[in-house]
């Protein structure tokens, strides 16, 4: 059974449907044009996770003040373009990763995974892990390249990569091939359960929105409703896990390649707990959920329009 963009409404006609290999273009690109628009929240989002690492609060300079005042502060110290820090390794990092999962996800809903009970839950935990661990290196330099700035807002540890490719033949000269999944034990649980949040409730509410017949049942608004209300979960559990992998990617290291600051997920998260306190673990809430949400949106909007339109041509096609 194909992939339908959702589960039809009792009297609806069949939805539309695509393949597999379609769904992976279209998931990549959609996730590619959502990215452009929310890169500057990321950079943003980047660098109040690292402000005061394993510091406690009231004992470090906060350069970064919410939203609208980090912005300001990045734009005025990097330039405007310092708000599209690694947009390149962020294009490759969404078209990696969420061609993979987005396929994957596409796999398991034609085997009927997911009509299984929790099977869409287990089936977008599966998709995002296998994303994110192809897309790991793209992200760890992102996150590095983000977090560079010039010292009077510096946060975090300074890497002083100049481009992509100078940045990823830096790791794999000083730490091998193994480097460049450096971090990887963060990404993965940090996908798994926002694929998993994102997949299944867009999905839920996207029905949701159309059992309500609020909206015309073909219009975008209906992806639209169904991306804002799955983005406020995403942000929820998803949040502490991107903390972590922040901090795990963009940590010094040593000569053997091991963290200097973090060993791994569970250090890293009793750390900042510790010595941080426990909200640490929210820290960037607000930019989180302004660049997770909004792109969240998009990036549904889109695959679901981009997928409406491959379901309709192939559909003429036969």
């Amino acid at each position: 059974m194909p992939l339908t963009r959702a589960q039809p409404v009792a009297g609806a006609e069949e939805t539309e449907t695509v393949a597999p290999a379609v769904d992976l273009v279209l998931g990549a690109s959609a996730c590619c044009l959502a990215c452009v628009f929310t890169n500057p929240l990321e950079v943003v989002k980047t660098r109040l996770q690292l402000q005061g690492e394993l510091q406690a609060p009231g004992t470090y300079t906060r350069h970064y003040r919410g939203f609208v005042a980090s912005v300001a502060a990045v734009a005025r110290e990097d330039g405007l373009c310092g708000l599209q820090k690694g947009l390149a390794a962020g294009l490759l990092y969404q078209g990696l990763m969420n061609g993979v999962r987005f396929y994957f996800y596409s796999l398991a809903c034609q085997a009927g995974l997911t009509q299984q009970p929790g099977g869409t839950v287990v089936a977008g935990a599966v998709a995002g892990a296998l994303g994110a661990f192809v897309g790991s290196p793209a992200y760890l330099v992102k996150t590095q390249l983000q977090a560079q700035t010039v010292a009077a807002i510096a946060v975090g540890h300074q890497h002083h990569h100049q481009s992509i490719l100078g940045a990823m033949e830096t790791i794999w000269r000083q730490q091998g091939l193994a480097g460049l999944w450096r971090g990887v034990g963060g990404a993965v649980p940090r996908v798994m359960v926002g694929s998993a949040a994102q997949l299944a409730t867009f999905a839920s509410s996207k029905a949701w929105v159309q059992e309500q017949q609020w909206l015309p049942e073909d219009s975008w608004l209906v992806a639209l409703a169904g991306g804002m209300l799955s983005s406020v979960a995403v942000v929820a559990v998803m949040t502490p896990f991107d903390v972590v992998s922040t901090r795990l990617y963009n940590q010094p290291v040593d000569g053997a390649g091991r963290g200097q600051l973090y060993r791994g997920l569970a250090d890293c998260l009793v750390k900042i707990w510790r010595q941080e306190g426990p909200q640490a673990l929210y820290k960037g809430l607000g930019p989180a959920y302004l660049r997770l949400g909004p792109h969240t949106i998009l990036s549904m909007l889109f695959w679901d329009e981009l997928r409406k339109v491959a379901g309709q041509s192939q559909h003429q096609g036969t």
